[in-house]
């Protein structure tokens, strides 16, 4: 019951993941519709309901533009799990500042980067330019599109891609 459940607008719009328990709430209160399902059956004591993979809002909800949040996580994902200066794949991956918090930096997407430990310590409190170093890519906030954030749950769930497309 506690699958995930591809939560549509009822534009077609991907707004979130829910569990199987919540969509089937929503499928018996009548504010969704089933759009995709095959993932077996939720038997209650008088009736049978298929479970949902994909559901549909029957009525419209406004929301602001989305955007990704500004967390550890999500910087080591932009970053690809690499070391921004030298370009290693290392477990013991930190964040950084790149122009440092004492010297007015701010905690920022355009001012996190990932790094490894000892590029950290190299580049310790100083400039990029002081410290001789250079970013391998630039850094920007990651587009808040629906495959983006919904990537977690895609290993399990291919067919939700044909709705993830185009938003």
């Amino acid at each position: 019951m506690d699958a995930p459940v591809l939560v549509l607008n009822a534009n077609f719009e991907p707004l979130n993941v829910c569990t199987t328990r919540r969509a089937v709430g929503l499928l018996v209160a009548g504010r969704a519709e089933m759009l995709v399902d095959g993932r077996g059956y939720v038997h209650t004591v008088r009736l049978t309901y298929p479970r949902p993979s994909i559901i549909r809002l029957g009525h419209m909800v406004k929301r602001p533009r989305a955007r990704v949040r500004l967390t550890k996580r999500e910087i080591f994902r932009r970053d690809g799990f690499t070391c921004q200066y030298c370009g290693a794949r290392t477990h013991r991956l930190t964040l950084d500042h790149v122009v440092p918090r004492h010297r007015g930096g701010d905690h920022s997407w355009s001012n996190l980067v990932t790094a490894c430990a000892t590029c950290n310590l190299r580049k310790g409190g100083r400039m990029l330019t002081e410290a001789r170093m250079a970013l391998l890519r630039p850094v920007i906030e990651p587009h808040a599109s629906a495959r983006y954030l919904f990537a977690t749950h895609l290993p399990d769930n291919e067919g939700w891609l044909p709705y993830l497309e185009g938003w």
